[in-house]
């Protein structure tokens, strides 16, 4: 540990990063409720028996939504990566932000599964 950390509180941009961080996964919570409202119905044996109708398409202007909130979590997780690289200057400061990651996997996937679905 450094003797001398001169450090008073956290900046602008480390402030910025950790706010990405949240929002994002708040957003990814909000993509998993209109993902359900957006998907296909799945036709289940005791709806088919009983002749109920579902739909079987993706709702078009949900899904406009989803891939919004999608591709917005990706660039926040990005931006919060790029800055928490450039803001680390210590071997002290190493945060490797698997959930960062992990957000920018799981929207670029999601999305990706949505539009080869859709097709």
């Amino acid at each position: 540990m450094y003797k001398n950390d001169r450090r008073q509180k956290n900046d602008f941009w480390l402030l910025a990063s950790r706010t990405l961080a949240v929002g994002g996964w708040l957003l990814f919570i909000v993509a998993l409720i209109v993902s359900y409202y957006a998907a296909p119905e799945i036709e289940y044996g005791f709806v088919r028996f009983h002749g109920v109708e579902v739909r079987k398409v993706w709702q078009p202007q949900l899904t406009m939504y989803l891939y919004a909130i999608l591709w917005f979590n990706a660039i926040a997780s990005i931006v919060a990566i790029i800055i928490n690289h450039f803001r680390t200057r210590r071997a002290t400061d190493v945060n490797n932000n698997y959930n960062l990651v992990l957000l920018l996997f799981i929207s670029i996937a999601w999305s990706t599964y949505i539009y080869f679905d859709i097709r």
